[in-house]
């Protein structure tokens, strides 16, 4: 329950950032593809890694895998 409740409290657009870092992309591909700045892009990264409890990218890329509707 308590892993529902993070994927609750992640934003759309941090959604869409995950969902590109799933497919391998790079924090200035994901900022090109969703017209962002990559500085935008690093700060959804950092909050996704705070809410979830995750130390590092690889473990928020493993995180969100194990999300229904994330994989891509």
């Amino acid at each position: 329950m308590a892993c529902l409740q993070r994927l609750c409290r992640i934003s759309l657009a941090e959604r869409r950032v995950l969902q590109q870092l799933l497919t391998g992309a790079t924090n200035r591909s994901i900022a090109a593809q969703l017209r962002l700045s990559p500085r935008t892009v690093e700060s959804h990264v950092s909050a996704m890694l705070e809410k979830t409890g995750c130390r590092n990218r690889s473990q928020l890329l493993i995180w969100g895998l194990q999300r229904p509707g994330m994989a891509p």
